[in-house]
């Protein structure tokens, strides 16, 4: 220990690690800062093209690592105004494409403490108060979903994927021919983790615009015997619909059918009491998977999976005699390791706890309120435009629009535009009536005027990309 050693391998725990830290976090900001000011918009100008130049400029003919290191601080000052200069802001509002929200700076800074001390979820002797907020933190979540069950529980997880394969998983350990069944509208992740799982494709159900049929579910349920999984969505990826959860479940309980509830998008609304009865239903799902890096604003990872009833999770149980001997688990100490499907796991649940107790539950509802409130005002503006055209009111904070008079190419070529330009960074949702843009409004702190000037510059774009004739 007390060997001189680089400054490129002080530790940032310890009891010097904060010292350490002190020094080289200003730093970070400092190229944060610089990059931004670089970057001067949401996005970086120039595309793909550009961005690899500004690192090929940063390197020159030497590798990214070479044979020996530059310093830390010199590291950390030339790649934190690279990445900043180099990366879409959500913190933006004109960065609006994705499910992809502003991280609060509560949850950037209480990150910053569980990477320093690091602990890993496998094993209590590697995160004994981690583990302990981790069971706070899922214990709460569990009521919030569940609030009259018996005995509910939560998992963390790294996101909506993750959850899902898990509500999946959890319905083919207690029935390995379980067919699995979703909407038209569900997210990718639930095809996917059938593929992962062994399990035939998902049977497709017919949706009323983005919303699963309750009458055709069930006819696809009739001929199952029971064995099946349905999968519904609350909030969707395109355009933010939910499911009429309370209908499904009430399908799925007369067929005998496991149900899942993707809520990865809605269903922190559970928060806000004005906002909770658009997840009615919600709480007769078997499993239920929420993401807390989209209406939780945390940095990315934070999902979430919770059930209704704690000992469907003795399914992911294991044993490992280095993490969770027999003896250990006698003599008291908590298993952690079938808390998830992973082994080594970051302590994700510590900056969401933070974060709950910095606002609380009322207080994370007001920003789920104000997104959605914004997206409502955005939506209005859109309609008011003659040079706009809306696709419908929103359900969340979702809002899908395109220039009035647009074919799919010009929508498609406006955003391509905008992006490549730094301008703005704005989604795209194809519909049954051809290619929307989208503006997904994660932003807990913008208005909707504070949208206007990306609404004008889609006008703007697809005017001059038509040859600047007026569009109608």
């Amino acid at each position: 220990m007390g060997e001189t050693m680089p400054e490129s391998v002080a530790l940032a725990g310890g009891p010097e690690g904060h010292r350490r830290l002190a020094e080289l976090i200003p730093l970070v900001l400092d190229g944060l800062a610089a990059g931004t000011a670089e970057r001067g918009g949401a996005a970086p100008a120039g595309g793909p093209a550009a961005v690899a130049a500004g690192l090929a400029a940063l390197t020159g003919a030497r590798p990214l690592a070479g044979a020996t290191g530059v310093g830390a601080a010199q590291a950390l000052t030339e790649l934190s105004r690279l990445l900043a200069a180099g990366s879409v802001d959500p913190a933006d509002p004109a960065c609006a494409a994705h499910l992809h929200c502003p991280p609060l700076a509560v949850a950037v800074a209480a990150d910053v403490v569980a990477s320093a001390l690091n602990p890993s979820m496998d094993s209590w002797d590697q995160a004994p108060v981690a583990s302990e907020i981790e069971r706070e933190l899922t214990a709460l979540v569990a009521r919030l979903c569940y609030p009259d069950a018996a005995a509910p529980d939560a998992l963390v997880t790294t996101g909506g994927t993750e959850s899902n394969l898990l509500g999946l998983l959890l319905a083919r350990e207690q029935d390995p021919a379980v067919r699995p069944v979703c909407g038209r509208n569900a997210h990718h992740s639930a095809s996917r983790a059938a593929w992962l799982l062994g399990l035939p494709a998902p049977i497709l159900i017919d949706c009323d615009g983005e919303r699963m049929r309750p009458g055709a579910l069930a006819d696809a349920l009739r001929d199952l015997d029971g064995r099946a999984v349905v999968v519904a969505t609350a909030g969707t990826t395109d355009t933010g619909a939910i499911d009429p959860l309370r209908a499904l479940a009430q399908v799925c309980r007369r067929h005998g059918a496991r149900l899942h509830v993707d809520a990865s998008y809605g269903g922190l609304a559970l928060c806000s009491a004005k906002l909770k009865t658009r997840l009615d239903g919600l709480a007769e799902a078997d499993s239920v998977a929420l993401d807390a890096h989209k209406f939780g604003w945390q940095p990315i990872s934070a999902g979430l999976l919770a059930v209704r009833e704690a000992a469907d999770l003795a399914a992911l149980s294991v044993r490992a005699e280095y993490l969770n001997a027999d003896d250990d688990t006698e003599a008291g100490l908590p298993d952690l390791l079938g808390r998830s499907l992973r082994t080594s796991r970051r302590p994700d649940a510590f900056r969401m706890a933070v974060t709950l107790r910095a606002l609380g539950i009322e207080g994370m509802g007001a920003l789920v309120e104000h997104c959605c409130t914004t997206a409502a005002g955005v939506a209005a503006m859109i309609e008011a435009h003659p040079a706009l055209r809306l696709w419908g009111a929103p359900t969340l904070s979702t809002v899908l629009f395109r220039p009035a008079g647009a074919d799919d190419e010009l929508v498609t070529r406006v955003r391509r535009t905008l992006l490549e330009a730094g301008t703005a960074v704005v989604g795209r949702a194809t519909m049954p009536d051809g290619v929307w843009l989208k503006l997904t409004l994660l932003h807990p702190r913008a208005s909707a005027e504070d949208y206007r000037p990306v609404l004008e510059s889609v006008v703007a774009t697809a005017a001059e990309l038509a040859g600047s004739v007026v569009l109608r």
